[in-house]
């Protein structure tokens, strides 16, 4: 668990770095943007959660029927696997570029962004679009590596990513070495050249082979069998994640149409809230990893031992993170912000309070559902998802943050809680509650052993 979990947390603290340095620079070097410039880089720290997360779907399938295949010890149907990933993940990658070119001012537009927030969104899409690909190569291509039990080559690659984002954006954003500063644009830059170093390595990798994977020109050719197995184990995932993308954008349109202010906080919360998915999205992979293989090798007991090691893992060590939240929330939102009394720092530490308490429902949720999609059990944690964020998360959020509620048919209102962004965050720490509770249930009914794929 340690071997496989370890670098996957490096690699998790790394992708954090990144999004942590474009929030200081924003907040110490662009302050003449005020609010504005911090709701667009809240709403683009979505947009990079986002954009990976569109080859979930690809990911998880290699993953789980790599980690089984590896298990089995057929190594060449891993390998053929791994091929119709990569190439599967390059169609999309093109159309999901497309999209980006076509309707992302509709996105933004449909966030409740406004004015100048929503320039600095547009100009931070543009930079970003043409490495939408390489970013694929990032997500899939480690997918791939990991089922296979190698999690360091993500990690070295991520490392990259940081020290080239931190270095292009420092330079673009202070001026160093005699540069001219551009500001808000260098972030976006910093960000692109990183994601596609990263891109660039974990190709070259699988180019000259790592774990028994290796691309191989006569394996890209559509191999039916293969696809249909990938979409069959991925797809509900995906549409798990995309369930969880697509409910968070309607989360973050809500908070957004409460202002400015509160979008720049909630955009900041967030942020530092996720210290707490690094080691819950470490232990996700490796209880994956272990169920997959264990399945695979035909010793069920032991794949749910070493799932049950890493739920329980993971809660003691997320604890330790809430506690810090809890207690240091406003020390840290007044590192980002430079302002230890602004409204802003004081508002992310309410939200930080709030959502301490619901840290280790949020652990067991994303660890249990790794280890259930490892198994390839990817429909129930799909259903619990849709049902925790359409059932109680957006409804909640909306009751508890706003005054009035309109409803959409009809002169007809009800009053509403008003507790602004931070009724959201109770909201969501509700949700996190339940689905906690449920995701158990589905692990402890052992059904998710006798998966074959």
């Amino acid at each position: 668990m340690i071997r496989l979990a370890a670098p996957v947390l490096g690699e998790e603290s790394l992708t954090l770095m990144v999004t942590w340095t474009d929030w200081y620079l924003t907040g110490r070097y662009l302050m003449e943007g005020g609010d504005a410039v911090k709701a667009a880089m809240g709403l683009m720290g979505y947009t990079m959660w986002l954009i990976p997360s569109l080859f979930a779907a690809i990911a998880i399938g290699a993953t789980a029927i790599i980690a089984r295949r590896v298990g089995e010890a057929d190594f060449r149907s891993a390998q053929h696997t791994a091929n119709q990933a990569i190439m599967l993940g390059m169609f999309f990658a093109i159309g999901i570029t497309a999209l980006t070119v076509w309707h992302g001012v509709d996105f933004v537009e449909a966030m409740h962004l406004k004015g100048q927030a929503a320039s600095y969104a547009h100009e931070y899409l543009w930079i970003i679009v043409p490495v939408i690909p390489l970013i694929m190569l990032e997500q899939v291509g480690a997918a791939c590596l990991r089922g296979a039990g190698d999690t360091v080559t993500g990690l070295v690659a991520k490392l990259v990513v940081v020290i080239v984002n931190v270095a292009v954006s420092l330079t673009l954003v202070v001026g160093l070495f005699g540069v001219e500063p551009i500001g808000w644009q260098g972030i976006a830059l910093g960000t692109a050249i990183g994601h596609a170093c990263g891109g660039t390595i974990l190709l070259t990798a699988l180019i000259y082979g790592r774990y028994g994977l290796k691309l191989n020109w006569g394996m890209l050719r559509p191999q039916t069998d293969i696809l249909r197995r990938l979409l069959k184990v991925g797809l509900p995932g995906g549409f798990d994640v995309a369930t969880l993308l697509f409910s968070n954008l309607i989360f973050v349109a809500v908070i957004n149409s409460l202002g400015t202010a509160a979008a720049a906080a909630h955009g900041l919360a967030v942020q530092i809230e996720a210290c707490a998915y690094l080691p819950a999205n470490a232990f996700h992979v490796a209880a994956a990893t272990l169920t997959g293989q264990f399945l695979g090798a035909g010793l069920p007991a032991r794949a749910q031992r070493g799932a049950l090691l890493c739920i329980g893992s993971s809660v003691v060590v997320i604890s330790f993170t809430a506690l810090a939240m809890y207690f240091g929330g406003s020390d840290l939102a007044a590192w980002f912000t430079g302002q230890p009394d602004g409204a802003t720092t004081i508002q992310v530490a309410r939200l930080l309070k709030v959502i301490a308490w619901a840290l280790p429902s949020l652990s067991i949720v994303m660890v249990t559902t790794g280890a259930l999609r490892g198994a390839g059990d990817t429909i129930w944690p799909l259903l619990i998802t849709m049902a925790g964020f359409f059932l109680i998360r957006i409804p909640l959020a909306i009751f508890f943050s706003m005054e009035t509620i309109e409803l959409p048919y009809g002169q007809i209102s009800i009053r509403g809680m008003g507790w602004g962004v931070a009724g959201a965050w109770i909201a969501m720490a509700i949700d996190l509650f339940i689905r906690s509770g449920l995701v158990l249930w589905r692990f402890f009914l052992g059904t998710w052993k006798k998966k074959q794929i």
